[in-house]
């Protein structure tokens, strides 16, 4: 039996040995997931401004005369059907939101002519097929003019004829009291109205009467185009004269009065024609007028000699209320017999700027070196009132 002293050791011993035994370590804790920030999202589109308006143009191309080929009172008729004269221009003609024209003579198969010519040197009659409402509207046409001197070279029935064929092809027109051209496009009703100094036509020499149709025509659309036919032809008439102007004894009309007039009376565009030859343009009151875009497309007949050859397209594009945001003046040069061909000289255009510098001081507007002019004076804010 151990004595008490000695069990007292041997507790004593243990106890020491307990006290000095490593302790056990709870097992390490499962790791956290760090929090992370959620990722920004993208930022919203900025939206328009209340109340901001909807900038939308439209963009129109316009030329001069235009006569495929006659075949009164012998045939003086293009290969497959004239298409071919215009091949070089079609994509600018179809690329405009409209394109229009001024068509000299008559589509009329057969027929008689009314008006007589004393002397064939300076006097036409010009008679093409019908069918060739189909070449214009194939090259891009939306809308022509039927008010000139050649329009009733068959008389009324010609025009008649035109008006029908045109209808048939899908192009409108304007010429005849009270022919006028209105639609609807982009959803701005819109109207072209043809004047001219001829008998049975919207007479341009009516200044009052003029001002009152188109005033009528803007109360109900939206624009309002005016073409016209009218002033001194030939080479040397490539001037304004600011006054009246006379040709083998027929009062011309006053172009310029007239362009200004209709301006004011609310046209958004005004476009001449009727003197051969390519004339001034300017920027009246924010729209645009051009006095003579010349001859176009004319096969034979009509001298294209000198600047009576120089073709302008002319592409413009009008705001909301018809004011000239930009355009641009395509020189066009007329071949004989291959038609018309794209110019790198700019004729055309150079000498519409001349003849806009020299007649109206630049006429408002800033020209480019490639046939670009814009208003001088920054246009309104899109959307503001005309």
């Amino acid at each position: 039996m151990m004595d008490r002293g000695l069990r007292i050791i041997v507790l004593a011993m243990a106890a020491l040995l307990a006290a000095c035994a490593p302790a056990t370590r709870p097992p390490p804790a499962a790791p956290q997931p760090v929090a992370t920030a959620p990722a920004a999202e993208p930022a919203p589109a900025p939206m328009p401004a209340p109340g901001a308006p909807a900038c939308t143009t439209l963009d129109i191309a316009a030329v001069g005369d235009i006569m495929l080929g006659s075949d009164f009172p012998e045939d003086r008729l293009p290969p497959d059907d004239g298409r071919g004269l215009l091949a070089a221009v079609a994509p600018e003609l179809r690329a405009a939101d409209i394109a229009f024209g001024n068509l000299e003579g008559v589509l009329m198969d057969g027929g008689e002519p009314v008006k007589k010519c004393q002397d064939p040197k300076v006097c036409f009659l010009f008679r093409s097929p019908a069918r060739y409402a189909r070449t214009l509207a194939d090259a891009g046409f939306d809308v022509m003019s039927l008010a000139n001197n050649h329009a009733r070279d068959f008389g009324e029935a010609g025009r008649s004829s035109s008006m029908a064929a045109l209808d048939a092809a899908g192009i409108r027109h304007s010429g005849r009291i009270g022919d006028i051209a209105s639609w609807e496009q982009a959803g701005r009703r819109i109207a072209l109205v043809a004047f001219s100094f001829t008998s049975g036509s919207h007479p341009l020499n009516d200044l009052a009467g003029a001002r009152a149709l188109v005033g009528e025509l803007k109360a109900d659309h939206d624009l309002v185009i005016v073409s016209f036919h009218g002033g001194a032809e030939g080479g040397d008439a490539t001037h304004l004269p600011f006054g009246t102007e006379h040709f083998f004894g027929e009062d011309r009309g006053d172009v310029v009065a007239f362009g200004r007039a209709m301006v004011d009376a609310g046209a958004a565009l005004v476009i001449g024609h009727g003197p051969h030859v390519p004339r001034a343009i300017e920027v009246w009151n924010g729209h645009l007028v051009a006095y003579s875009l010349g001859n176009f497309s004319t096969w034979f007949g009509i001298s294209i000699a000198g600047p009576k050859g120089y073709a302008p397209l002319l592409r413009a594009t009008l705001d909301d209320g018809g004011r000239l945001v930009s355009g641009r003046i395509v020189s066009v040069l007329q071949e004989r017999p291959d038609g018309l061909r794209l110019d790198p000289g700019q004729q055309a255009a150079r000498l519409i700027r001349s003849m806009t510098e020299a007649d109206l001081r630049g006429g408002g507007l800033l020209f480019d070196a490639d046939g670009g002019f814009r208003p001088a004076t920054a246009a309104p804010a899109c959307g503001t009132p005309p």
